[in-house]
């Protein structure tokens, strides 16, 4: 009995570990004047297992949203996407000119400096959602992340 219920427990906690595992690296959201009300925010995201991530939150702006930005035509255009897929091992990069967080209604000005806390909602193939809270850093208008600024 003592063994069965020890494979049980073994069973959920390697449930509990594989939905666990999505890191984020180099996170930065860009800096705003004063009157600003958008910026967006950029970031790597890995899962090691498939997922997909379904939803931004952040108390520093009235929405966020996942946005793509793709060439029509001569025309770059961007749009809110429902999610965005995360092949298991492979990391995904949101980045200016590709899928991206886009932070709207800004409630208070973004300086470079601070950091910002977004929470990022994973889910897995199962349709089990997590959350994953992340400090991002604030940089400078100018900032671009193949140049360290």
């Amino acid at each position: 009995m003592t063994s069965r219920i020890l494979v049980l427990l073994g069973a959920a906690l390697l449930s509990a570990q594989a939905l666990a595992q999505v890191s984020v690296t180099d996170p930065w959201v860009r800096a705003t004047v004063p009157v600003q009300k958008s910026t967006g925010a950029f970031m790597g995201v890995k899962s090691a297992q498939p997922a997909r991530l379904v939803e931004v939150r952040t108390e520093v702006a009235g929405r966020a949203e996942l946005h793509e930005m793709a060439m029509d035509g001569q025309v770059m255009r961007m749009r809110r996407v429902d999610g965005i897929a995360l092949p298991a091992g492979k990391p995904v990069n949101l980045a200016s000119g590709g899928y991206h967080v886009m932070l709207f209604d800004l409630k208070r000005q973004l300086k470079e400096g601070e950091s910002v806390e977004l929470v990022l909602v994973v889910q897995d193939a199962a349709k089990k959602r997590q959350e994953v809270k992340v400090a991002v850093p604030v940089k400078p208008l100018s900032y671009s992340a193949h140049s360290g600024h």
